[in-house]
């Protein structure tokens, strides 16, 4: 199965930038989308032979959001954490499947000054929390912008960016956290020395530069490895300040 995560900085504006086309090329199963930014209940996309399931923030207009595309019916969706939780602010999806849930998530950024920090933290914590509870049922594909690069190799200049929002001791850890419950970072894994970006900052001509951050992620739970095929980063797509990222399973 072919899984395509995309942080797409509004739906509505990558529509207008031949998003249909790179949706039809990628031939997705299951295609998540981070940042939808849509402000009512009407979704402004549909394509034939998908279900498709969103949420947007109950709490600011043109904030957050996700949705998800499957060529699948699931069994059973799911917004939010456990009893919702956060789902006020649109950032999380669960489809479950026959063998597998498929968790799509947008992790809140600690902002300028960190002034969400806390926050986030709190957020980590109810999620890692949710997950593993999940992956003692089923197999767990979770994904999205996750908004951390965890180690140095994962943005352009770390020493810089060090204690700034998504590169801060704090985050990382709860990254780490995750990854010692049972789970596995796919890029990583898979390509331990390679360095390549999913996010690159409107300013300073950083995308020409190459100056990004890998923040976007496909983790997998470590029972599901063994159908793991590729888990790669599609940096010539264009349309965001982020591209999507690609795994396939066999599953």
């Amino acid at each position: 199965m072919r899984f395509v995560s995309f942080n797409v900085n509004g739906l509505r504006a990558i529509l207008k930038k031949d998003f249909n086309k790179i949706f039809d090329d990628l031939n997705p199963d299951i295609m998540s989308l981070n940042e939808t930014k849509l402000s009512d209940d009407k979704f402004p996309l549909e394509k034939e032979g998908y279900y498709i399931y969103f949420t947007n923030s109950k709490v600011k207009k043109g904030y957050s959001g996700v949705s998800v595309f499957s060529k699948i019916k699931p069994l059973n969706v799911h917004y939010g954490l456990e009893d919702h939780l956060y789902d006020d602010e649109g950032r999380v999806i669960t489809l479950e499947f026959e063998t597998f849930y498929y968790v799509c998530c947008y992790v809140p950024n600690s902002g300028e000054g960190l002034k969400r920090l806390d926050f986030r933290i709190e957020f980590e914590n109810n999620l890692r929390r949710y997950l593993t509870d999940l992956k003692q049922k089923k197999h767990v594909i979770y994904a999205g912008d996750l908004n951390v690069a965890h180690q140095e190799i994962d943005l352009k200049n770390p020493s810089t960016n060090h204690n700034n929002a998504g590169f801060t001791d704090q985050e990382r850890n709860e990254f780490t956290k995750l990854l010692e419950q049972g789970f596995i970072d796919t890029y990583r894994y898979l390509n331990p020395d390679k360095v390549e970006y999913s996010w690159w900052s409107y300013r300073y001509r950083a995308r020409e530069n190459n100056a990004g951050w890998r923040i976007d992620y496909f983790i997998i739970d470590e029972g599901f490895k063994d159908k793991l095929i590729s888990s790669q980063i599609l940096t010539d797509i264009k349309g965001s300040d982020h591209c999507p990222i690609l795994l396939e399973l066999n599953v």
